[in-house]
Order: structure tokens, then sequence, then C-alpha cells
């Protein structure tokens, strides 16, 4: 009895200090899990810190090298967020980080300083056109600073990023040593060890979850889900280093034209349902083992191993051919174009950077160029100089007063002979390499922020010619040609109206001449504009009729008094019947919307004739007379009148 009474004192002291013993193990064990997981997010945040300020210093270089390009004050803005984004990101780095993350946050801000000081010194350079001093700022300042920016923060990130993978581990072993102790005991006290056991995993589960869920956030983009450039660039390494010897590593660059206007039109809410949707389609199109990457807001990339050239090119046609596609956005069907470049690995570059920077490059073309997709090509970065050259000449052009002038083409009435107007046209001479063609120039005007300042320069030469043309006794209306972007100005009627004002010149002596591609951009802007200029008094035409693309529907609703016929029908029209029966066609349409119908391109006696016959009203072309300096059109003028042309002295002015 007493013996048994002590057995089971004793079985109850030993059942006491198990309970006791399970209860001081769980509780450590949580302690220590504890411990550990707070480590290990602690470790996964700061690695998540490190990247997103790997991802800011990307963005910088990007749009630095963008805004060398395209000088646009939105990019500079761009460039400015990117570098707080950075900023932020050092001050996250200090928050989480130890001593030493600390003083690379302290020396990495006073670096980061010194590139946006040597940065800031670089676009105004840019912005005066001195492309010697942005290459030396480039060379001696900017580049170095960005590169041991770049080095510090790729180092520590990756040092980071396997840090975070140890605590993980770490984690992971602390957990594991944790439940097989609780399991040991729990032949000892069932129950108790079960409950603990649940209780266990449950928090082991939770944890892990949580530092899982922290590592795919510092890796992959919230919005569409996809890996984000830090994952991209690290992969893209990984794959450029594994590959064999002549097997190619493609990363392919996309990037959605004006993006912005959807967003701005739709709403953001909008905007991210359409590059869900986009992430969805490029999905569809990828091979299998690509990764598809969402580097930016309006920019995806593509990895893929082992493909060649041709591979990558099919798969951008295909690319190109699934985003055509219209989207259907909250019941609204939207159309976008996408602009793709594409860099091969090891012909364009064999580390991440260089690829996705040489990729960058080539989808730059494919945009300022509408080509679609692009091969990066090593002339690339020369006919960048070169295009950056021409912008600073033109800059300096618009400043300069004797190097811009207008010419003009006189239009002729079929039914009379007479003068009807003059269409003026721009002319350049460099002062180092002489007469550019206007092939040359206006392209690169029409697609900068320039055209504004252009056009307002060209309305005030024409609009002035016209007034002293009318002081002289001739009245002759003078057409200026208007660029697609000046219908999304605001302020393009203030700017026009102000010109006539200033001139004294009646409104009804300026006609303005746009293309169908220019009204089709943005219907909708474009009206009321046009209706603006209109009601102010200001005659509109429609001009390269037959090579843009236009909604009949539209076109009833222009206000316009003028149809020009495009001068590549008018030029084969006598060969070609198909060309005819266009030319035919254009002209009933003009003159049955109440327009005169204009022929432009007239080279031979034979097209004249044939386009009086058809009933044309007007024409213009070599074949009447080429486009001459006002000087010149006055002694023209004077001379089909049968007075005596005027001499340089007795122009009024």
């Amino acid at each position: 009895m007493v013996r048994s009474q002590r057995v089971q004192r004793a079985a109850i002291v030993v059942l006491a200090a198990v309970l006791m013993a399970l209860t001081a193990l769980s509780v450590a064990g949580a302690a220590v899990t504890r411990s550990a997981a707070r480590a290990a997010d602690r470790s996964v945040a700061l690695a998540e810190a490190y990247r997103a300020a790997e991802s800011a210093v990307a963005a910088e270089e990007s749009l630095e090298r963008l805004y060398r390009l395209e000088p646009e004050p939105a990019t500079r803005r761009e460039h400015l967020a990117a570098g707080q984004r950075l900023d932020h990101a050092l001050a996250d780095v200090a928050a989480l980080g130890n001593d030493g993350d600390d003083r690379v946050s302290v020396r990495l801000s006073a670096d980061h300083q010194t590139y946006l000081a040597a940065v800031s010194r670089m676009f105004d350079a840019v912005d005066a056109g001195d492309q010697i001093a942005v290459h030396t700022i480039d060379d001696g300042q900017t580049d170095p600073a960005f590169t041991r920016i770049s080095e510090v923060i790729t180092t520590a990130s990756a040092r980071h990023a396997r840090a975070a993978d140890e605590a993980l581990q770490r984690l992971q072993r602390i957990e594991d040593g944790v439940f097989g102790t609780t399991v040991a005991g729990f032949a000892v006290g069932l129950a108790l060890v079960a409950g603990f056991a649940v209780v266990v995993g449950a928090y082991r589960r939770t944890f892990l979850r949580q530092a899982a869920e922290s590592q795919h956030r510092a890796t992959h983009d919230p919005l569409t889900g996809l890996p984000n450039r830090a994952l991209l660039t690290e992969c893209l390494q990984r794959a450029v280093t594994e590959a064999a010897d002549g097997t190619g590593t493609t990363v392919i660059v996309l990037d959605i034209d004006r993006f912005r206007e959807v967003n701005d039109t739709l709403g953001h809410a909008s905007g991210d349902q359409l590059l869900r949707q986009l992430a969805d389609r490029l999905a569809g199109v990828a091979r299998e083992g690509d990764l598809i990457a969402h580097v930016s807001a309006d920019e995806f990339a593509l990895l893929l191993p082992g493909a060649s050239d041709n591979d990558a090119m099919r798969l951008a046609d295909r690319l190109i051919e699934r985003l055509n596609r219209s989207f259907s956005i909250e019941g609204i069907d939207v159309d976008i174009e996408a602009s793709i470049g594409i860099a091969v690995s090891p012909r364009h570059g064999t580390e991440a950077g260089v690829l996705l920077r040489n990729a960058e490059t080539a989808m730059y073309t494919a945009k300022s160029e509408k080509t679609g997709a692009v091969m990066y090509r090593e002339a690339m970065n020369s006919d960048g100089a070169a295009h950056l050259l021409l912008l600073g000449d033109l800059r300096r052009a618009l400043d300069a007063d004797d190097q811009l002038s207008l010419h003009y083409q006189p239009k002729i009435d079929l039914r009379t002979g007479a003068l009807s107007g003059v269409e003026a046209l721009i002319r350049w001479r460099h002062p180092a390499r002489g007469m550019v063609s206007p092939a040359d120039f206006v392209p690169v005007v029409e697609n900068t922020s320039l055209i504004n300042s252009f056009t307002v320069r060209v309305l005030r030469m024409a609009v002035r010619q016209a007034h002293e043309w009318l002081v002289a006794g001739n009245a002759v209306p003078v057409a200026v040609n208007l660029s697609p972007r000046c219908l999304l100005d605001s302020q393009l009627t203030d700017k026009v109206t102000e010109q006539l004002r200033s001139a004294d010149l009646p409104a009804g002596l300026l006609h303005l001449e746009i293309t169908e591609t220019a009204v089709m951009a943005d219907p909708t802007t474009a009206l009321v504009t046009l209706n603006q200029l209109r009601a102010a008094g200001i005659l509109l035409s429609v001009d390269d009729f037959g090579t843009g693309y236009s909604s009949m529907a539209y076109l009833k609703q222009l206000p316009v008094s003028e149809l020009k016929i495009d001068r590549t029908f008018v030029g084969s029209m006598d060969t070609a019947p198909d060309d005819a029966v266009l030319v035919q066609a254009a002209i009933d349409l003009g003159h049955n919307l109440g327009l005169t119908v204009t022929a432009e391109g007239v080279e031979t006696k034979e097209q004249l004739e044939a386009l009086g016959a058809l009933g044309c009203d007007t024409a213009q072309g070599y074949y009447l007379a080429r486009p001459m300096p006002a000087a010149d059109l006055t002694r023209w003028i004077l001379a089909r009148s049968g007075v005596p042309a005027l001499s340089n002295d007795q122009h009024p002015r």
C-alpha cells in the first residue's frame, strides 16, 4: 500500500516533471522560434529594401538614357521620382540593418547626392544641346558615381538575399528541432504533447508562410504577380552564365505606346486592368521555360533561354499580332500598340545589365521609328548621339534669326488659272552643314517637345509674310501644316489667333492643313480644337487625303473647306487607271461634302489636263511652280499679272 502510494506519488511527480518539462520545452521552443522568425522576417525585409534600391538605381539609369534621347519634362520628373525611391530604400536599409548597413546607407546617400548633382548638370547640358559637356559629365562624373552606387547595392543586395535564405533555413531547422523534440515526448504525455504539437505546428506554418510571402513580395510585381526587374536580372545573368557554347540567351523588352493616355482617359484602375490582361496575353505567347517579367509601369520583359535571333523575331511578331487585338476594359474596347526591342547574348553583351540596356535601346528605336520590333544594333548608340546633336542644333536654330526660313509653293485655280493661295514649307540652312532636307529634321521635331515652339515659329513667319503681301496689294492666302501633336495642344487656338492679331492679318488669309491620321489619333480632342479654329475664322484643309485612315462619320464632321489629294495618286493617274479612278472618287467625295478639292504633286501637262477634265478645283506641283522664297514668289505673282517686278529694296517690310 505504502509502496503503491510511493509509486503513485513518484508517478505523479514524474508526470508533473514531464508536464513541466514539456511545458518548459514548448515555451522555450516557441520563444526560440519566435525570435528566429522575427530575425528571418527582418532579414527578408532588409533584402527587400536592398532590392528596392537596386530597382530604383536601374530605373534612374534607364530614365537618364531616355532623357538624353528624348528630353521630356515628364522623363526628368520620373528620374527625380526614381531618386526619391532610392533615398526611401536607403532609409529602410538604415532602419532595418546593423551598424554596417547604416554605414553603407550613409555612404550610398552621399554618393547618390553627388550623382544627382552631376545628372542635373548633364540634363542641363542636354537641354542646351551641348553634347561635349554631356559626354564629359557622363564619363567623368555620372558614370563613375553610378557605377560605385550600383556595385555597392548589387553586392549588398546579393549578400542580404543569401542572408535571408540562411535565416529561413535556420528557422526551418529550429522548427524541425522543436517539432521533433515535442514528438519525442509524445509517448510520455499523449494528450498534452498532441495539444502542444498542434499549436507549434500551426505557429510554424504561419511564420514560414509569412516568410515565404515576404520573399515573394521582394521578387515579384504585386499588380500582375510576375517577376520584377530584380528577379529578371538575377535569372538573366544566371541564364547567360550557364548557357552552353553556341547557345544564345535572348531578352525582349516590350513597352506600351501612349499607356499614359489610357490612364488619363479611363483612370488608373482601368490601366491596371489593361496591364493584367496584357500579362495574360504574354503568357499565352511565351514558350515553356520562358520568363515573363513586369519591369516598370508600362514595360514588360521576356527572358528566352536558348533562343536564336529567328526564334526571338518570330515570338516578337506573335506578340505584336496578339496585342493588336482589342482589350475589353469595363465594356470599352481599347486598342494599343507596343514597341519591342531585342538583344541576344553573347553578341549583344554577356552581362544582364548590358543586355537589358541594349534591348531597351532597341525598343526606343522601334518606338521612334514606329517599326514594331527591332533587333539591337551597335549603330544604335551612334544613331542616338546623332539624334541628340540634331536636336541641339534645332534648338539653337529656333533661337537664331538666320537659319529657318519659309519657301512658298503656289496653288493655281484650274478654272481661271489665277493664284488661289500658297503653301508655306520650312527650310533650314545649318551654319556648318548647309541646307538640311526637311525629311531629315521634320520627323525629329514632330516626335519631340520642340514641335509646339517650331509650329509657333512657322506661323509667325507665314503670317507676317501674308501681311506684307496684303499691304502690297496681294491678298494671298497662306497654308501652314499642323503636326498631329499640335491638335492635342489645348492652347493652339490662342497661339494662332495671337499671331494673327500681332500681324494684323485677317483670319481668312490663313489656312491650316491637317492629315487624316492626325485627326484619327484622338478624334474627340481634334474636333474640339478644329471647331475652335474654324470659329475664329481660320480655314482648314485635310492634307494627304487617301494615305491615312479615316472614318466617314468623322470626315463629314470636320469643319474643313478643302480636301487635298495626295501626290502618290496624282503622280501616276495618267499611267495607272486605278489611281485615276481613286482621284475621281476623291474629287466627287469632296464636292459632295461641299469642299474645294486640290491636287498635290502635279508634274506634267497631262496630269494637269486630266485633273481639269475630272473637275478638280485647284492644283499645285513642280509643273506649275516649285517652292520659292518670298521675294521670288512676289516677282512671280507680279510677272503673272503683267506688272513689273519690284526690286529688292521696294519690297514692303
